[in-house]
């Protein structure tokens, strides 16, 4: 279920990857099955002979297995025994894309708040195919700069990916990021002065304040169709979802963390590449059905943003809804215009509690894994509401927890 990829010209048998097959190199192991005794009577018996040899053979194979360890591929990364694409471009060897137009979600996600920094995109990048990625991955932008050292161009940031392997128009030679907008007016530090401060694409600007504008944040959300953008990556193994299409997924994230979670709902109940093939999807289909999916789990999100105005990918979410119902389900928290029965403020911790005995139940499960994106909070979060139905159940939260992450089952990517 992703993205295919090649890198060099590797003889050898392939290894696949989810969907992606790539072929593995093979190393040479010298022939040390051979020797000669020499004449007889020369003082060595055989068996010392064998021993001798037996050693050397033991010391010389060691030697190969360890330049054949030494040998790394370019641009992959092995992961639990899988190759991912990594690292093809480096800061000082970007890949030139370029911006071009999503026809699935529109350049501006969220509305007016009020807020300095209101403004969320979602921004697309043609990488030609020479980009591969999966999801779960991040790329880097490196934006012109000069940065708050006043360096240029700036240093790259990475941005989780938004899109699935095949990208957003299921081509496989585009990427999208959702990128918050980050302003922040009269604060500790400015890199606008009073009267500097000039309209952005969205049309905010701050003439009588002192202003921050994040550079490559403000750089990304201000490109149009056309532009060049200098692409870094990819990189990142901690958000890799699991080859089981049986697992549970359970996934938290605050703002723009919702990316990676778009990235995998896009490939489980969106993308021809997590379509169940096969005649009982034909006849499916030609019945007006929804298309079969591979995943048959659960994939629960749970979304926390500051103003129903900041929500993210809403209308994608209704649609998954409708549409698999017993494999999708989403909840949000928006913290400052809901609260709770006891009058507290609708955080994702605040709202996971009103299913905490479920949700505990399916994290019992061996297949059940928890994503978490975007602010650190998520994590005590977690504990304050999990703490106290762990120790109910005579069990520790934090030493649950550390057993899932140690069974590769609880993957956090905070900030």
């Amino acid at each position: 279920m992703a993205l295919a990829f090649t890198v060099g010209a590797s003889p050898g048998p392939a290894v696949a990857v989810g969907d992606v097959t790539t072929p593995v190199r093979g190393y040479r192991q010298d022939d040390h099955s051979g020797f000669s005794s020499g004449p007889s009577g020369a003082g060595i018996c055989l068996g010392a002979a064998v021993a001798l040899v037996g050693a050397a053979g033991r010391r010389s194979e060691a030697r190969t297995a360890c330049r054949a360890a030494a040998v790394k591929k370019k641009g992959v990364k092995v992961v639990h025994g899988k190759e991912i694409p990594w690292n093809l471009f480096s800061p000082k060897a970007p890949y030139k894309g370029e911006v071009v137009k999503n026809d699935v979600q529109p350049h501006t996600l969220t509305e007016q708040t009020g807020d300095a920094n209101w403004e969320t995109c979602h921004v697309t990048f043609n990488h030609g195919g020479k980009v591969p990625y999966i999801e779960g991955q991040s790329i880097g932008v490196i934006a012109p700069g000069p940065d708050k050292k006043g360096e240029t161009p700036a240093k790259i940031r990475l941005y989780s990916i938004a899109s699935s392997a095949v990208g957003d128009d299921e081509s496989s030679k585009t990427v999208s990021l959702c990128v918050k907008r980050v302003v922040e007016v009269d604060g500790n530090y400015a890199n606008r002065k009073v009267g500097e401060d000039k309209p952005d694409k969205a049309g905010t600007n701050f003439p009588e304040n002192k202003v921050y504008r994040g550079v490559c944040s403000n750089h990304i959300c201000d490109m149009s169709p056309g532009d060049e953008v200098l692409i870094t990556g990819p990189t990142g193994a901690e958000m890799l979802l699991p080859e089981d299409p049986e697992a549970n997924i359970i996934m938290l994230a605050t703002g723009t963390g919702i990316a990676p979670m778009r990235s995998y709902l896009r490939l489980l109940f969106n993308d021809k590449a997590g379509a169940q093939q096969g005649l009982k999807a034909k006849v499916g289909s030609l019945l007006g059905k929804p298309a079969a999916r591979k995943f048959k789990g659960l994939a629960w999100l749970f979304m926390g943003v500051p103003y129903s105005k900041s929500l993210l990918y809403d209308d994608e979410h209704k649609v998954y809804k409708e549409k698999f119902p017993d494999n999708f389900r989403y909840d949000y928290a928006v913290s400052r215009e809901d609260k709770n029965e006891a009058g507290q403020k609708m955080y994702i911790q605040t709202k996971m509690a009103e299913y905490a005995d479920e949700l505990w139940e399916l994290m019992q499960n061996e297949k059940t894994h928890v994503y978490m994106c975007g602010l650190k909070g998520m994590e005590s979060g977690m504990a304050e509401c999990f703490g106290p139905i762990a120790e109910k159940n005579g069990k520790v939260w934090a030493e649950f927890a550390k057993a899932m992450k140690k069974a590769d089952r609880y993957h956090v990517e905070v900030y």
